[in-house]
């Protein structure tokens, strides 16, 4: 629940987006970090420590989409 109410599919899958856009900004943030010279280790750490935050939250908006069916 968000904001007190369920969330539909349609606003699920704009959560996921907006998920997989951060991910993907972050990642590109680590690598420019990583190329400097002497990067900011501590800063690394954190911005690796959110993208596995967002990977697990990706991952579980995703099974909130697709969920496992038992045949």
């Amino acid at each position: 629940m968000a904001g007190g109410y369920a969330m539909d599919d349609a606003e699920w899958r704009g959560r996921l987006d907006v998920l997989r856009v951060e991910h993907r900004d972050l990642d590109a943030a680590i690598g420019a970090l990583a190329a400097v010279p002497v990067p900011d280790q501590l800063q690394m750490a954190r911005l690796k420590k959110r993208k596995l935050r967002l990977r697990d939250e990706i991952a579980a908006v995703e099974d909130r989409l697709i969920p496992d069916i038992i045949a």
